[in-house]
């Protein structure tokens, strides 16, 4: 259980403390969150905050860099031993940035990509019109098809009238098996880069649980607070040397300035974490949890994305089942202290800050100690919220049922006890 601080202004302590509370008090259900341990956070709020060093280990533009720099290379080494890959990069402060970085390394201003669409699960990153990806390459999108599957056949049929320089998989809200080697054909057919945004099932790779990227795409990057558990932040992955030269350079003095060795340091712990044998079996949690979730939905009969989901997420559309939108679901559910976010669905006729959907991940849950039991109770309290939204007896009923669960399953200190 995290604790509260005290600090001498008691308006910045206030509020963290309110933050720390409204974390113990809420059933946490966003699929890009969940709790880092103890051991994280010291090294996020250690002295390493004070230390500035632009540059790499053994080539810094400042002195008294030399515990930092050993502190970098434990980072690397070990994302590497996670994910069987020869280098890294842990600089990048967000998964924005790397990925900004990672389209510096391997393209030119104006060229093209070829990412998931928006709405079929793809991230604003991969191409959207109002990122940088979307303004500063010529971007196209593939969408998943009527079943709310990736069709491999469409894909490749767009790539070859498209002739994209890079091909972007891996998504923020697709519930399937992401088909890397599927992809790797799909790009050598049509000369292109093939980049692999692993951000939300990175956690999943290291188990063994999702096919890995490390053998099909040119680039592999996620960040490393979603299911690895890990501090804020991102790293980018390769097993070629001279690509990995390049995002050296995109990352500094490309995107970034001095990096955050606090942020380093608190990676690399969550590295060793996610080498202990218990992270494989929260892993495994994770899956079993999520698929739970997802099927006491479905024998409800509310519409899942896709079916029934194979990740640690899945997508309600709740507009269909229960006649909300995204943005009502979620603030139904905020008032019973169950959070979630609003997310758009394939064809969606709301827009983004509306939406027909909701998305529901197991992570953060899991790693408080739900198991299968809890997530199906907690799928019928979610399901009798949202079909009698007006009820306001329901909901103090099931506000005290929620709060039953966080008391049970207090935040942990530790995941290797």
């Amino acid at each position: 259980m995290y604790r509260n601080i005290s600090l001498e202004d008691k308006d910045i302590e206030a509020l963290i403390n309110l933050e720390r509370n409204r974390q113990e008090e809420h059933i946490e259900l966003i699929a890009s969150e969940n709790y880092v341990s103890e051991q994280v956070l010291k090294a996020a709020g250690s002295c390493l905050t004070n230390k500035y060093g632009e540059g790499y280990p053994g080539k810094r533009y400042y002195g008294g860099c030399q515990y930092v720099d050993e502190i970098e290379k434990l980072a690397q080494e070990r994302i590497c031993k996670l994910f069987n890959m020869k280098y890294a990069n842990v600089q990048p402060y967000s998964g924005s940035v790397a990925n900004a970085a990672v389209y510096m390394s391997l393209l030119e201003p104006g060229d093209k990509v070829l990412g998931l669409d928006l709405n079929s699960g793809g991230h604003l990153t991969h191409g959207y019109k109002i990122s940088f990806s979307g303004k500063f390459y010529e971007s196209y999108a593939y969408s998943v098809n009527e079943e709310g599957f990736l069709d491999y056949d469409q894909i490749l049929s767009i790539a070859k009238v498209v002739k994209p320089k890079m091909i972007i998989c891996g998504y923020s809200a697709y519930s399937q098996i992401v088909e890397f080697d599927k992809f790797r054909k799909i790009a050598d057919e049509v000369g292109a880069y093939l980049f692999a945004d692993i951000s939300h099932i990175s956690g999943l790779i290291i188990a063994g649980l999702h096919p890995s990227p490390a053998e099909y795409a040119d680039v592999v990057m996620t960040t490393t607070h979603k299911t690895l558990r890990g501090t804020r932040g991102a790293v980018i992955l390769t097993n070629n040397e001279e690509l990995f030269k390049k995002i050296n350079r995109s990352v500094f003095p490309g995107y970034q300035g001095g990096p955050l060795f606090h942020q380093i340091a608190a990676k690399a712990v969550s590295f060793y974490e996610a080498l202990q044998p218990q992270f494989i079996d929260y892993q495994k949690q994770v899956l079993l949890n999520s698929k739970t979730f997802c099927q006491t939905f479905i024998n409800k009969g509310a519409r899942v994305i896709s079916g029934l989901t194979k990740n640690h997420l899945f997508l309600l559309d709740v507009k269909t089942s229960y006649g909300l939108t995204g943005k009502q679901a979620e603030d139904i559910l905020k008032q019973m202290n169950i959070t979630v976010n609003k997310n758009s669905i394939p064809n969606d006729t709301e827009n983004p800050m509306v939406t027909s959907g909701i998305r529901l991940g197991a992570p953060a849950m899991t790693s408080r100690g739900f198991t299968e039991d809890e997530f199906i109770i907690l799928a019928n309290l979610i399901d009798k919220a949202l079909r009698e939204p007006q009820n306001e007896n329901l909901h103090n009923v099931i506000k005290k049922e929620v709060a039953k669960l966080t008391n049970s399953f207090p935040i942990k200190k530790t995941y290797l006890s």
